[in-house]
């Protein structure tokens, strides 16, 4: 008997799943990620306290395993972009700034003056945004000096928690594809970029392909965890690449569809986009965890996010019960909401526009519109805001079409969701039920790690969970074909302008620190 461990350390949650190497889950864990929310638009993360909760979901996750020592194999997959500063004892020297927090807005500013943002994405093929690991160094640097002399490794989330672990340090290549500073072609870190930047390159750990056998648990990670000390930890990867990997979305043509807070819709390529104009759209790409390839991605930054927003609102919270309520009155409105529309910009535009100002908008309301209809209009919205971002990326010749979609994730689990995509796309969507597919995609490169696969093919062919095919119904893609080309891709073009004076004035109304020049 042989068992695997991924960890998904999320924006929301942090979850601890062990596999057998079928993929069937034999015990998991979650809980929440402890997050602090100093002011409006910043946000970060403790990392002794994330570690701590990592143990604690780790510990949950292998109580109820009959053999814990048979776990063979340990990976980490985690959100991009948040990482970690270290001292020469393995310490954090300053909070993680989580990936969606916005007070680096300077810095992405001075980088495209001092750099540039076509050379950038050129580089590194990412569209310059306020949220790219590189702008957190710069302004930890800037605004914590002291923290930043003492730092001397940078690490992302995975890695930092890999490190934890095993006492090893290394950066995943699909993870370095998130910070601005690889050389994206050469799979290296990119040394124009850090002597431009004036980041020394010995702040960055070695750049290694996901699966990458690092060291065995520590004694120290064995006591506090419960991990047996055999166990292999190996890295792993940004979390919807891993998900990717457990979808078996590894070749062109295919698309995958992650939801979570954040939404991915991710496109294996084989090499990667030369067309400045896909980073002036927002587009970013990366590394792929598997196979020496690349991925496109589009998707949008506030996808769950935009629906814990809505429950919040409405007063629902975390009951499933209410939730489901919820979705269930959703479902007795007709397609197209009674012509409410909603554009889920809650933290910044998604491509095709690259606009950090954006705001959301809710529009067409009427008397009529009450809970339901609200409610089927933000779900609706966060569809047809899937098929704007990712239709624009096939015009690019890397980018393959793709014939259906594979979904995996907690918004998956949203059946109204899943049949207004299918409509919406006029494409089969097919619902992945594995016990939390980036976990999974975490252990599989543990298990390659490892050797208890052969290789990706291997890896994915011995999986047995289930699938669900959804697929549309021609009455509503008439519907939804209407709606988004008369009035959805018109909708963010219309309210642009205000948004962003709206945006200036918010970050005025906070100090004005980072209000755009």
């Amino acid at each position: 008997m042989t068992f695997l461990l991924g960890l998904d350390v999320g924006t929301t949650s942090v979850k601890a799943v062990v596999y057998g190497t079928d993929g069937i889950a034999v015990g998991g864990a979650s809980l929440p990620t402890p997050t602090h929310v100093p002011r409006p638009g910043w946000a970060y993360f403790e990392p002794d306290e994330l570690w701590e909760t990592c143990v604690g979901a780790i510990r949950g996750a292998i109580a109820g395993v009959p053999e814990p020592a048979a776990i063979a194999a340990v990976a980490v997959a985690s959100m991009g972009e948040s990482g970690v500063l270290l001292d020469a004892e393995g310490k954090a020297t300053a909070e993680s700034i989580a990936w969606y927090d916005n007070r680096t807005r300077p810095q992405a500013r001075w980088l495209a003056e001092r750099i540039g943002k076509d050379e950038l994405f050129a580089r590194s093929g990412l569209s310059l945004q306020p949220i790219f690991s590189l702008n957190k160094l710069l302004w930890h640097r800037e605004h914590q000096p002291e923290a930043w002399r003492r730092s001397v490794r940078w690490l992302m989330m995975a890695d930092y928690i890999a490190f934890r672990l095993s006492g090893e340090q290394a950066t995943d290549l699909s993870l370095a594809s998130r910070t601005l500073m690889l050389d994206l072609r050469g799979k290296r870190w990119d040394g124009r970029t850090l002597a431009q930047a004036e980041i020394d390159p010995d702040l960055l750990a070695p750049a290694v392909p996901g699966g990458t056998p690092l060291g065995s648990v520590t004694a120290d990670a064995a006591a506090e965890t419960g991990l047996p000390t055999t166990a292999l930890v190996s890295s792993g990867g940004h979390d919807h690449v891993c998900g990717a990997l457990a979808a078996g979305v590894t070749r062109p043509g295919q698309m995958l569809n992650s939801l979570g807070t954040a939404e991915a819709l991710f496109l294996p390529t084989d090499e990667p986009l030369t067309d400045p104009q896909a980073g002036r759209q927002g587009y970013t790409q990366g590394a792929h965890v598997v196979g020496g390839g690349y991925y496109a991605f589009a998707g949008q930054y506030t996808s769950g996010a935009s629906i814990d927003w809505l429950r919040k609102l409405l007063g629902t919270g975390d009951d499933v019960v209410l939730y489901d309520e919820l979705i269930a009155g959703a479902e007795r409105v007709p397609a197209g909401s009674l012509g409410a529309v909603f554009l889920p910009h809650l933290r910044l535009a998604n491509p095709p526009y690259d606009d950090p100002r954006s705001r959301g908008a809710l529009i067409g309301l009427t008397a009529d519109a009450g809970r339901d209809v609200a409610v089927r209009a933000v779900i609706e919205g966060l569809a047809m805001e899937s098929r704007s971002t990712f239709e624009p990326l096939l015009a690019y010749p890397q980018v393959a079409a793709p014939e259906s979609v594979v979904a995996i994730g907690g918004g998956a689990r949203n059946g109204l969701l899943m049949r207004i995509k299918a409509a919406v796309f006029d494409l089969e969507h097919e619902v992945i039920a594995a016990e939390e597919a980036t976990a999974l995609g975490a252990a599989l490169l543990g298990g390659l790690g490892v050797g208890v696969y052969r290789d990706v093919d291997d890896a994915v062919g011995s999986m047995r969970y289930g699938r669900q095919i959804v697929l549309p119904e021609p009455d509503e893609v008439a519907v939804y074909e209407t709606i988004f080309r008369s009035v959805y891709q018109r909708l963010y073009p219309a309210v642009a302008p205000l948004s962003q004076t709206i945006s200036d004035l918010q970050m005025r109304s906070v100090g004005g620190a980072d209000s755009p020049a």
